[in-house]
């Protein structure tokens, strides 16, 4: 089969021999609870470049394939299958503890895997996967959200809502919580993106955050989901927030001193929609269930891709060109590589 693969970790402009490269790789064989599937089409995360840029190949392997985000057609299942059968089109995220997603063909465990949504091509299936498990475990699982349209009165901020799980934590939280949907983007382009997204106000990151909500009249918030440079934006965050208030973040910062949230008594929320695959959960198939259920919301027309750019067929040079505007920090949405050539 055909994949995509590196020799070494490596940063896209020192890549060398070693960088992304076009390979072939014996065909792989499903077991226990595995499906084989024909990948159509995948998408691209920050966590594809972080782990190409500090994660060699395992040992006793050539070359390390990533790819979480994947959706296409089901050729075979491992004798433990259950939920699916071949011919069915899936979507699902994959795990970060084996071969990814970059590759003709691929093996997933149908518990992390849901049947994808009958309005959608595969390039616009892709987009979602990782993205909208990360935002739904979030929202739902993590800050403890209740879905339904009861008024409240409380209020979330998403920083980096322009961006991948932005994108799409924005809608789930607009169109299922009666929450008040706060977004953050730093340019006209992003922050009109947000706010078609379904975000009540759009507010510009790259300034005070606690200045900015008090620009559109609102004082503290009762949720804050900071999606990238949490550093930089931790004091104005915990400003932000409501005494007894909920904090979430997915990025990696180099140094965060949780004890400014002490006083204010704020929980503090991680979030790797990774666990439940790598450590083997007892409720793993909750990621089978949650992406059933966004496929049906997405069928009926109650949340949209958020596919923005395709980068053409999956290859090599595509796959370099989407890791690069990945890494330059000014996507939105998701970028799509469909079919192989």
């Amino acid at each position: 089969m055909k994949a995509i693969g590196y020799k070494q970790a490596h940063a896209l402009s020192t890549a060398g021999d070693t960088g992304l490269t076009d390979i072939t790789l014996p065909d792989p064989t499903p077991a226990g609870h595995d499906l084989l599937v024909e990948v159509k089409a995948i998408s691209v995360n920050p966590v594809d470049t972080k782990v190409r840029s500090s994660a060699p190949p395992a040992p006793g392997q050539d070359y390390k394939v990533l790819g979480y985000d994947a959706s296409g057609i089901v050729r075979a299942v491992g004798p433990n299958v259950t939920l699916f059968k071949a011919g069915d089109k899936v979507w699902y995220a994959g795990s970060i503890t084996r071969a990814g997603t970059n590759s003709e063909l691929h093996l997933v465990d149908e518990r992390i895997a849901g049947r994808m949504p009958t309005s959608l091509g595969f390039a616009e299936a892709a987009a979602l996967p990782l993205t909208t498990i990360t935002a739904w475990e979030m929202l739902f699982d993590r800050l403890s959200i209740q879905p339904g349209k009861k008024p409240d009165g409380k209020k979330l901020l998403v920083i980096g809502a322009s961006g991948g799980v932005g994108s799409i934590m924005t809608q789930l939280a607009a169109r299922l919580t009666s929450l008040t949907v706060i977004g953050t983007a730093s340019r006209p382009e992003t922050q009109a993106w947000v706010k078609e997204l379904g975000a009540h106000h759009v507010i510009d990151h790259s300034k005070p955050v606690a200045e900015e909500l008090k620009r559109i009249g609102v004082g503290q918030v009762d949720y804050v989901v900071c999606l990238t440079q949490t550093d930089a934006h931790l004091d104005q965050i915990v400003e932000a927030l409501a005494p007894q208030g909920k904090f979430g973040l997915i990025d990696d910062p180099k140094n965060v001193d949780i004890t400014k949230f002490k006083k204010k008594a704020i929980s503090i929320h991680w979030e790797s929609m990774f666990t439940r695959s790598m450590f083997g959960t007892p409720d793993m198939a909750a990621q089978h269930g949650l992406l059933d259920e966004v496929a049906q919301l997405v069928d009926a027309g109650l949340i949209r891709t958020t596919l923005t750019e395709k980068f053409g067929s999956i290859n090599a040079a595509n796959l370099r060109k989407a890791h690069a505007l990945i890494e330059s920090g000014k996507s939105r949405g998701k970028v799509v590589l469909e079919g192989w050539v």
